[in-house]
């Protein structure tokens, strides 16, 4: 395409109303979403290097608890929502009324599976104390239902503001909290807050927009109708928080709260990559999407490109993370974390293949083989658990991070050469390794 071209055609999407007003809405989401990685790792390492192994450990053993257990209170509503509120504009405060309910309840549910299964495990009564009071804020999560409305209306600003706000506010009140040398309780407490923080923060940005309320709308025929389209996608979100908690929590029962306290910083810097393949597979598949309308040959090139791209962007920053591993975890985590640099140096190869699964996923989705994307999510979790039963014991807590990157490895290339419909996928991403364009 000559620049001639290229101008004229920059110039045709600065007059497209709608195409500003998307880039507009990306920009703000993927401004947020930087900013809360930054001061989350920053904020996050303060807060470990304050809290020594043991009491990070504690905390981030029922940060995962909470989590896995959170996947049911989100019912799988979130997409679904949104693309009913933007097929249904008219039924607007019927959906969200009714999401809502269907979310407080959810999170009424946890609480309750919670409370039964907390006592087989070997908790004392304060970490008990403290998952409930994480859990108790799953009922503020009902308010997410707002921030689905601002999505379907491409006001995506508004959403990214109320985040920031309650990013602020949270982030300050840690740093007080370290300045001050609080106890661990009250690190909970703010976990708890943020989602309090960030409910009051929507229902204000929702009553400004001058909406009627939506709290007194329940209607049982749309219930029934977002549950039988969210089920699947609820059973999905559990078993990816399961896939990428589970080890924590293993650890934490096999060998103790320092253990888990050395894992977390390590995965604490080996996941801040993870939003690198999401924001790379979205700037980058709507141009292979359109490759695909002219002609299959050149879609499947394109795809190509995308996975090897993919594989040596986390190998070019995975290789000096393992060379800088012992420096990294001294400089930001300080000597008593140091057992982590090992853990690090291995868990950091995962991005390989998180990098290869993000795009991937992308291509099961458009393809609409959804089934397969949870199978091998599923394979990927039951592996996990599996080699963390059988090598945390003996090998310690190094062991976990090679049972993630082999259940990595399995779900995301394994998996792909014993389906017919993902051989092909599999080849080119074996292809990926070697630099090349099949």
């Amino acid at each position: 395409m000559s620049i001639r071209k290229i101008n004229e055609t920059l110039a045709r999407l600065k007059g497209h109303i709608g195409f500003i007003r998307y880039l507009k809405n990306t920009s703000w989401m993927m401004a947020e979403h930087f900013l809360r990685l930054v001061a989350g790792l920053f904020v996050g390492i303060w807060v470990a290097r304050y809290l020594g192994p043991e009491q990070f450990g504690l905390f981030s053993y029922v940060l995962a608890f909470s989590a896995i257990f959170g996947g049911i209170a989100k019912l799988g509503l979130d997409g679904i929502v949104v693309r009913e509120l933007v097929n249904h504009p008219e039924k607007r405060d019927d959906y969200l009324g009714t999401a809502f309910w269907l979310k407080i309840l959810g999170a009424m549910l946890v609480i309750v599976i919670m409370a039964a299964v907390v006592p087989f495990t070997s908790n004392d009564t304060s970490t008990n104390t403290f998952i409930f009071i994480i859990a108790a804020g799953l009922v503020f999560q009902s308010f997410e239902v707002i921030e689905f409305y601002f999505q379907s209306q491409v006001l995506a600003k508004i959403v990214a503001i109320c985040k920031s706000t309650q990013l602020a506010l949270s982030s300050m009140i840690k740093i007080y909290l370290v300045l001050t040398e609080a106890e661990l309780i009250y690190f909970v407490l703010v976990t708890a807050f943020d989602a309090l923080s960030l409910a009051a923060s929507y229902a204000i940005a929702y009553k400004l927009q001058k909406n009627q309320a939506f709290y007194t709308k329940f209607d049982l025929n749309i219930a029934k109708q977002l549950l039988k389209d969210s089920w699947p996608l609820m059973f999905s979100a559990i078993v990816v928080m399961i896939y990428m908690r589970i080890d924590q929590i293993m650890i934490r029962e096999m060998l103790g709260e320092y253990e888990v306290g050395i894992y977390s910083a390590a995965v604490k810097l080996s996941e801040a990559l993870y939003f690198i393949p999401i924001l790379i597979t979205a700037s980058v598949f709507p141009a292979i999407l359109n490759a695909k309308k002219r002609s299959e040959e050149l879609y499947n090139q394109r795809l190509q490109m995308l996975y090897t791209f993919m594989v040596w962007v986390a190998i070019a920053i995975a290789l000096p993370l393992t060379l800088l591993s012992d420096w990294l975890i001294l400089l930001l985590f300080g000597q008593s974390y140091q057992e982590a640099a090992e853990v690090l140096m291995i868990h950091v190869w995962s991005a390989v293949f998180v990098f290869l699964g993000v795009a991937s996923s992308k291509w099961l989705l458009v393809e609409n083989f959804t089934f397969i994307s949870f199978a091998r999510t599923f394979l990927g979790a039951g592996i996990n658990i599996i080699l963390n039963l059988l090598l945390i014991p003996k090998y310690g807590v190094a062991a976990a991070a090679i049972a993630t990157l082999i259940s990595q490895l399995s779900a995301v290339l394994i998996f792909d050469a014993f389906n017919s419909r993902t051989k092909l996928m599999f080849k080119q991403k074996l292809w990926a390794f070697l630099w090349k364009i099949r």
